[in-house]
């Protein structure tokens, strides 16, 4: 029997927190908040419900709650007896459906996947009620996440999920707030963890995020563009320099044409052409050492 544990973090989440745990309790054997700095009643609810608790001194972030509870599975798995197979992660606003939580284990369970990913937009099925301003900044993250992981994730920022416990040691968690679902996907990814998706639903009337989302998808995206300098540097340093120094060569012998026809050269526009090749060159010689680097380290592990 596969014993299965919930990480809900939560920051400021009093109003629907209560509801989240109790509904979750039904599907698994023990659930985990982590209290993230909330200055409401959010650890008060959490423990009259029946949860374990963490709490945070202060707000550290979604993805220093979620390592907060990975680290603490693990400990229990490697010195208890109570070892959980499964970890199922889920909001604690409300909006994920806990009653989708046998349907979200169940490919673990049968040995077809170690990372379900729950989606709202797998095609076919009617569960996509995102917001049009949300979907499509949701479209240029999943773009960007599937572009540095290699794979083809349909909702890459989701946070209801559920891993195998054998996917832990495999997580970095280094990111510290949002960004921490594109990193787990690209960590899966390097790692060879096999990775299916499964249908969810979301509930935007119990949006309670006083984020803008304009701010957070753009802060999201800078993080996952900067993860593809260590993940993908032939996208990151070797693309954008073979088109600097296609540029560059092509003002050049545009330059050399004037030269020829013995039309006088603006000597800024000259030392202009010339950063640009050598910049070109230099960015695509330093994607192909780093992607070589990153192979070897890769191979090594």
């Amino acid at each position: 029997m596969n014993r299965v544990v919930a990480i809900i973090p939560a920051f400021n989440e009093e109003v629907a927190l209560g509801s989240v745990i109790l509904r979750t309790s039904q599907y698994v054997d023990n659930i985990i908040v982590i209290n993230d700095g909330s200055s409401d009643k959010t650890e008060n609810v959490a423990k009259l419900a029946g949860a374990e608790i963490i709490s945070h001194p202060k707000n550290l972030g979604k993805g220093q709650g979620l390592k907060s509870g990975f680290d603490l599975v693990e400990s229990i798995n490697s010195n208890s007896n109570e070892n959980y197979d499964i970890i199922v992660t889920i909001d604690g606003d409300g909006q994920n459906n806990p009653d989708e939580i046998p349907n979200l284990i169940s490919p673990i369970i049968n040995g077809e996947a170690d990372f379900v990913n729950g989606s709202r937009y797998i095609e076919g099925f009617d569960g996509d009620d995102t917001p049009g301003y949300r979907r499509i900044g949701q479209k240029v993250l999943d773009k960007a996440t599937n572009i540095s992981s290699g794979l083809n994730i349909t909702d890459s920022q989701s946070g209801f999920r559920a891993f195998s416990k054998n996917t832990i040691p495999f997580f970095k968690l280094n990111d510290s707030g949002f960004g921490i679902e594109s990193e787990m996907l690209s960590d899966a990814a390097e790692a060879g963890i096999k990775i299916v998706e499964v249908p969810i639903t979301v509930r935007y009337d119990l949006d309670g995020s006083t984020e803008n989302p304009i701010t957070h998808g753009v802060g999201v995206l800078l993080k996952i563009i900067k993860d593809m300098e260590f993940r993908r540097p032939i996208i990151y340093f070797t693309i954008p320099g073979f088109i600097i120094f296609l540029i560059g060569i092509v003002s050049g012998i545009w330059l050399l044409n004037d030269y020829l026809n013995g039309i006088i050269i603006n000597f800024g526009i000259t030392v202009i052409v010339i950063i640009l090749t050598i910049l070109g060159l230099f960015l695509m010689l330093n994607g192909i050492l780093l992607d070589s680097i990153r192979k070897l380290i890769n191979k090594k592990l």
